[in-house]
C-alpha cells in the first residue's frame, strides 16, 4: 500500500507517499480501507519532530479516518467486513490501510457521508471528554470555546447549543458570520478584543495555554471550569492561585492521544451513546473546510499552519 511519511523532521515539505508495507490486523483489531483522513494538529507537530506516536503505532500520521473494514482480526465479532466505520488511532491514519482497535471505532452516522465521518472520531472524543465528561457542562451555563473555527471549535459551539448553553467563541473577524450560523451566541475577534473585560463563563476550553491562563482565570464564574488541550501559546506562565481561590475555580489540562486503550474505549462508548444521536437528529454535523488528496497531504498542512481554515481538513484516497 501507499502511505505519508516523514522523510525527516521538518516542514510541510518532507511528507512523502511511499510504498510501505501493508498493515496485517492483530488480535481484537480490524483493517480498514481508508476513505479520508482528519488532519490535526498533532499531525502537524509529529512532523516537526514534536509529537512521536505512541508506542506501537503506526509511524505514519493520522489519528483518525473513516472507511469500510477489509478484514477482522482475532477476537472481534461486533463488526463485520464491509461495514462503513469511523476510526480513533494512534497513527497511521494517512495511508489507504490501517489498523485500528475494535473498541475504538464508530459506526458511520445517519445522514453523514462516509468521507466527512473522517472529520469526527478525534473532534468528538476530544470534546465528549472535556466538556460533558470532565467540565460538567450544565443547561443554562456558559461555554467560552477559544479558536472557534476550528475543527474542534466548531464542534463544541454545536455541541454547547444542544446542551442548553451559552456559547461565547473567539476567532477572527472572518469566521463570525458562519460561527454565528453554528449556533454561537457571541463571537469575539480576539485581534480587537480582550475576551477577560466582557467574559464570564462557567466553562472554557482553551487551546492556547500560557498565554491565555491569566486571562481565562479572570473570565471563569463562581466555581468555574477551565480545561486546557492546547498549548498553542506557550506551555509555561504564572498562575494567581489567589485568583483562582477566590472563585473557586478548577483548572484541569487533558491529552487525547497519549491515553489508554481502556480509557480511549470509554470516551468513544460515551461518544456513541450521547453525541452520535444528536448527529443523526441533525443538530450537529461536521464541518468540513476541504478534502485534499492524500498524495497532497503537504499542502493540507500548510493549510492548516495559515489558520485560514473552517473546520476540518480532510485527506482522501
Amino acid at each position: 500500500m501507499h502511505a505519508i511519511t516523514i522523510e525527516q523532521p521538518g516542514g510541510p515539505e518532507v511528507l512523502r507517499w511511499t510504498e510501505v508495507p501493508d498493515p496485517v490486523p492483530a488480535q481484537d483489531e480490524v483493517l480498514i480501507e481508508v476513505v479520508a483522513a482528519g488532519v490535526n494538529r498533532a499531525d502537524a507537530l509529529q512532523r516537526a519532530g514534536n509529537y512521536p506516536p505512541p508506542e506501537g503505532a503506526l509511524p505514519y500520521p493520522g489519528m483518525e479516518v473513516s472507511g469500510r473494514i477489509k478484514a477482522l482480526g482475532g477476537g472481534v465479532h461486533t463488526w463485520r467486513v464491509g461495514q462503513e466505520v469511523a476510526a480513533l488511532i494512534g497513527g497511521g491514519g494517512y495511508a489507504e490501510f490501517v489498523t485500528a482497535p475494535a473498541a475504538q471505532l464508530l459506526p458511520v452516522p445517519k445522514g453523514v457521508s462516509t468521507v466527512d465521518a473522517a472529520g469526527l472520531p478525534e473532534v468528538a472524543a476530544t470534546v465528549f471528554s472535556n466538556v460533558v465528561d470532565l467540565a460538567r457542562l450544565r443547561p443554562g451555563e456558559t461555554l467560552l470555546v477559544h479558536g472557534g473555527g476550528s475543527g474542534i471549535g466548531t464542534f463544541a459551539v454545536q455541541l454547547g447549543k444542544a446542551l442548553g448553553a451559552t456559547v461565547i467563541t473567539t476567532a477572527r473577524a472572518s469566521k463570525h458570520d458562519r460561527l454565528v450560523e453554528l449556533g454561537a451566541d457571541r463571537v469575539i475577534d480576539y485581534t480587537q478584543e480582550d475576551f477577560s473585560e466582557s467574559v464570564r463563563a462557567d466553562v472554557i476550553l482553551d487551546i492556547m495555554g500560557a498565554s491565555y491562563l491569566g486571562r481565562n482565570v479572570k473570565a471563569l464564574n463562581d466555581g468555574g471550569r477551565l480545561i486546557v488541550i492546547g498549548l498553542q501559546g506557550g506551555r509555561r506562565a504564572e498562575l494567581d492561585l489567589g485568583a483562582l481561590l477566590a472563585k473557586r475555580g478548577t483548572v484541569a489540562a487533558t491529552a487525547l492521544r497519549s491515553r489508554t486503550p481502556a480509557q480511549k474505549a470509554a470516551i468513544l462508548r460515551g461518544v456513541r451513546e450521547e453525541l452520535w444521536p444528536l448527529l443523526e437528529e441533525g443538530l450537529i454535523r461536521p464541518v468540513i473546510d476541504t478534502t485534499i488528496p492524500m498524495p497532497q497531504a503537504a499542502d493540507a498542512h500548510r493549510l492548516l499552519e495559515s489558520n485560514e481554515h473552517f473546520g476540518k481538513i480532510l485527506l482522501t484516497t
